[in-house]
């Protein structure tokens, strides 16, 4: 269970070579050592430095080899995982983004998104649940995106996953209550990281040190769902109630 001063005692990473996922369990880490569990690719290039990095900040890291697609195989990684004790926090961070004008005119690559964005995210988040559920403490962390909030044509395949991934781990969060466990829902906007490079600079766009803060607060809150940048919870508010035929002129 988190101590008094928000510290972990074992860290579950579904995405170990994400940007924002490390960073926030190196935010974590700065409370105090923990082990980190890390699920990802066992060849993934980066997987090496991530688990060299953790273990400099005092994390005692171990590594589950881990493919997001490969449902079947999802029971027996959070098993893993709990092979190694209690998890105090489950991060969800994996995804991708592709090209979105792509995306909507290729069925196989549409499917394969839908199914890394969205399929996998609700596959291990009902695993996940069970566990936390019968430990009886933790928090499953899930980042969706602002994307999801109004999905624009401009990202549609996208937005769509990250749409339902909200839905899910927010009622998720519902499902739990009284359980001890609960859901804390992420919705960043853009972030500097190496998948958003291309994409260019968008309004309120906030590094990886923004979310990571503001994740960690929130899990020590236990609050349900936050937007990393504040005013993007207006905007999101504000969008709901665009009419569509307004909505696509907007530049963006």
């Amino acid at each position: 269970m988190l101590n008094a001063v928000g510290q972990a005692q074992h860290i579950f990473l579904l995405g170990g070579t994400s940007e924002i996922g490390l960073g926030i369990v190196e935010e974590f880490l700065q409370r105090g050592p923990a082990k980190v569990t890390l699920a990802a690719r066992h060849d993934s290039p980066r997987i090496a430095q991530a688990t060299a990095d953790l273990k400099a900040r005092g994390a005692d890291v171990e590594v589950i080899d881990f493919d997001a697609t490969d449902f079947s195989s999802h029971p027996q990684v959070v098993a893993s995982a709990w092979e190694r004790g209690d998890v105090d926090v489950a991060i969800i961070a994996f995804g991708t983004l592709g090209d979105q004008e792509e995306l909507w005119q290729d069925q196989a690559k549409a499917v394969a998104s839908a199914e890394t964005n969205f399929t996998a995210p609700v596959s291990l988040g009902v695993l996940l649940g069970q566990y936390f559920k019968e430990q009886g403490h933790g928090t499953i962390v899930a980042l969706s995106s602002v994307a999801g909030m109004r999905v624009r044509r401009s990202n549609f395949v996208y937005g769509a996953a990250k749409a339902g991934v909200d839905g899910f781990f927010i009622n998720l969060d519902e499902a739990l209550r009284g359980t001890g466990a609960n859901v804390l829902v992420v919705r960043p906007g853009q972030v500097r990281t190496k998948m958003s490079a291309e994409a260019g600079e968008a309004p309120l766009t906030v590094n990886v040190s923004d979310v990571a803060e503001a994740t960690v607060k929130a899990v020590v809150e236990h609050k349900q769902a936050i937007f990393v940048h504040p005013l993007f919870q207006y905007v999101s508010l504000a969008f709901k109630f665009i009419p569509q035929a307004i909505f696509r002129k907007l530049p963006f």
